[in-house]
């Protein structure tokens, strides 16, 4: 029997290494390869702890998750005396994190100590395990706040005076006011909600296989309810799912026939923020494998033991459950609601910052990541000024040859125009454009398309690859701050004489991923590139290898994909 199960593992191994495209195989030997070379070589250094007395201008960062950590990793320390209050010591890639509540990864591999980061980069560092409570734009200093009392009163608080402040808190989930969520729900935010998660579905398991128990009883303890059709509900249910059948239908086989998964969407559709392929297939493929798909669902209220929910056709129902999990959004932290006040930007749901992510109505005071977002001003205030440079006789009309240099000019401004026009109301004019330089267009025709566009551009969304874009871009902007100054290199200004000192924060969409479950995994790469399968999945292991934020977890994770493949889940409940 022992001789069986070893070659079936390694049957497992072969067959899924056998059906992995030979260019990917090589990536991920190349990838585990370096990276161990590399952690072999790298060196030592020990992290310099700055004393406050440096000299420099000091910047304050807030917070250490992607934005944060992305600044941090950018930045030169040897020009800032840099300091970091956090909660918590360590940067996670959030991604990984459905993937910790079933075993898939240890919460471990997907953590970097701060002070790693630093160290590797040297110059001098000050890091706070504490919350920030209240920012004081007026005096510049943070009220900060450790979790044990440490100061004379015995209460933990403090306060940090800045120069620069860099406000990456992000956000906290949002219960749109759900009475019984926070009370009786997991939450999907921190790496102690993976953990806790794991630790329930293996009581879940264990509460159905006890004796003296109804059928009824035993449906509700495994039924496991995913409030929310995002990327992180769906990847959540979809590795759930694979945890259940690959790996606990074999420990329980008893319990395995009461198991339900259920989705609940408030919309029509789950991942609505995908191209409808892909959101089509995710629907088919979990209706396939027996995930219980309810759209057009809202719920109501939790309590511990059922969830209400309405829909227009059913009206209102409540289904008993054993553990519910809410991913359905983001909400504003207390901190950024107060700042909000004191700014002039009540009621908001984030901060507004400009296009170089200053935040509107303060100095020195920089926001980053789900805390945030950018103005994006409106097309027709530059538009006018650009058209009459361009039409300097008045005539009111313009050859296509200025048409194409107006465009190009607007293009430069508003990148996230160029992509709106060609597909949507300023189709036809760029037909119009072709080959005919010397015919004349009238400007105004043009003006009503692009009045359109300020109703529709919509704001970047609240994800890591835009937080973490959007901290190298505010570190490098601090690196060169000097140079700019005497050598602006932004685009002239509209109101005023000059160039601004640096080019605005411009957005770079790399793709996205949804894992779906069954070694399936849905891309949408720039360029209207959409595939589904297994080749997908291992393209989904490479990225996410190579974008963890140090060789140490780069490895780790490689590892837990691998004991994962060869010895399955483990299914203890630590």
């Amino acid at each position: 029997m022992a001789s069986s199960g070893g070659l079936s593992l390694v049957r497992r191994a072969v067959d899924a290494v056998r059906r992995t495209p030979r260019w990917q195989k090589r990536l991920v030997v190349f990838t585990v390869g370096l990276g161990t070379v590399t952690y072999a070589c790298q060196d030592n250094q020990v992290l310099q702890i700055s004393d406050g007395k440096t000299g420099k201008k000091k910047v304050v960062i807030l917070g250490t998750g992607w934005a944060g950590a992305s600044f941090l990793r950018n930045i030169d320390t040897s020009l800032y005396d840099v300091h970091v209050v956090s909660p918590r010591n360590y940067f996670m890639f959030t991604p990984l994190l459905p993937s910790v509540t079933c075993g898939t990864v240890e919460p471990r591999s997907i953590v970097e100590p701060i002070r790693n980061i630093v160290r590797k980069r040297g110059g001098a560092f000050r890091f706070w395990e504490a919350e920030c409570f209240k920012i004081d734009p007026t005096s510049k200093k943070i009220h900060c706040r450790a979790g044990d009392g440490t100061n004379v009163d015995g209460n933990g608080d403090f306060v940090v005076d800045y120069d620069y402040l860099v406000v990456t808190v992000g956000a906290k989930p949002n219960t749109f006011n759900t009475p019984g969520v926070v009370e009786n729900c997991h939450f999907l935010k921190e790496v102690e909600d993976a953990q806790k998660i794991r630790k329930s579905v293996m009581k879940c398991f264990e509460k159905a296989s006890l004796p003296n128990l109804t059928e009824e009883e035993r449906k509700k303890n495994v039924h496991f309810v995913v409030i929310g059709g995002g990327p992180t509900g769906v990847e959540f249910a979809a590795e759930l799912h694979d945890f259940v059948n690959e790996d606990l239908a074999k420990l329980y086989p008893d319990v395995k026939k009461y198991v339900n998964i259920s989705v609940i969407e408030a919309g029509d559709h789950i991942l609505t923020m995908f191209d409808k392929r892909i959101t089509h297939f995710a629907e088919d493929k979990f209706k396939r494998e027996g995930i219980d798909l309810k759209t057009n669902f809202k719920v109501v209220k939790v309590s511990d033991k059922t969830i209400t929910m309405t829909n227009p056709a059913t009206g209102e129902i409540a289904v008993p459950y054993g553990l519910a999990v809410w991913s359905t959004g983001i909400g504003t932290r207390p901190i950024i609601m107060d700042f909000m006040k004191q700014v002039g930007q009540a009621n908001r749901r984030v901060l507004a910052t400009d296009e170089w992510l200053r935040v509107n109505g303060c100095d020195n005071v920089y926001a980053l990541g789900d805390c945030a977002t950018i103005t994006q001003r409106k097309v027709m205030e530059d538009v006018d000024a650009i058209f009459r440079v361009a039409d300097k006789d008045n005539s009111g009309t313009l050859t296509v040859k200025k048409i194409k240099n107006v465009l190009g000019d607007i293009y430069q401004r508003y990148p996230q125009v160029e992509l709106y026009l060609k597909t949507n109301q300023m189709k036809n004019f760029h037909d119009l454009l072709k080959d005919k330089e010397s015919e004349e267009l009238n400007i105004e025709e043009f003006k009503k398309a692009l009045a359109q566009v300020d109703s529709q551009v919509k704001m970047l969304p609240a994800t890591a690859q835009v937080a973490a874009q959007e901290g190298a871009y505010l570190a490098d902007c601090f690196n060169r701050m000097n140079t700019c100054e005497d050598n602006p290199e932004g685009p002239l200004r509209i109101r005023g004489a000059g160039r601004h000192r640096f080019k605005p924060f411009r957005y770079r969409h790399l793709g996205q991923f949804a894992p779906l479950g069954g070694e399936q995994t849905a891309a949408q790469l720039p360029g209207d590139w959409v595939h589904v399968g297994h080749s997908t999945q291992w393209l989904w292991y490479s990225v996410y290898a190579s974008k963890q934020f140090s060789w140490r977890t780069r490895m780790l994770v490689v590892t837990d994909w691998g004991r994962r493949f060869i010895f399955g889940r483990d299914s203890s409940s630590l």
